[in-house]
């Protein structure tokens, strides 16, 4: 099980945290400082939507050129989030079988139970 997110997100360390508390051992990627590869992208977007992962409200999209703001889809999503991983919503853990995008308790329990 692996959580990705950057280490100084408000959400990540409250999933960090509920892992902790929890007992769950999780190995973590900081996509910032790690980086991240198209083919791992690729791999979530077969469990969860590119909508659904791409941030829009993030302060990384408000950022970008109007250019790169146009005419998004699932291809040039991509290419952004591997360029920007602050464009991807946090935090993400990706279980054997399943890829949860953000942090609510009541959705880890579920999946975790």
């Amino acid at each position: 099980m692996t959580l990705y997110g950057i280490k100084n997100c408000d959400t990540v360390r409250k999933a960090k945290k509920w892992l902790e508390t929890n007992n769950i051992e999780v190995k973590f990627h900081d996509f910032r400082a790690d980086g991240i590869s198209a083919d791992i992208i690729e791999q979530w977007l077969t469990q969860v939507d590119w909508e659904t992962l791409f941030n829009k409200r993030s302060t990384s999209f408000r950022a970008l050129s109007d250019n790169d703001k146009a005419d998004i889809d699932q291809q040039k999503a991509i290419s952004l989030m591997v360029s920007h991983p602050t464009l991807i919503k946090r935090p993400v853990l990706v279980l054997d079988d399943q890829v949860l995008v953000g942090f609510k308790a009541e959705l880890y329990q579920g999946a975790l139970s």
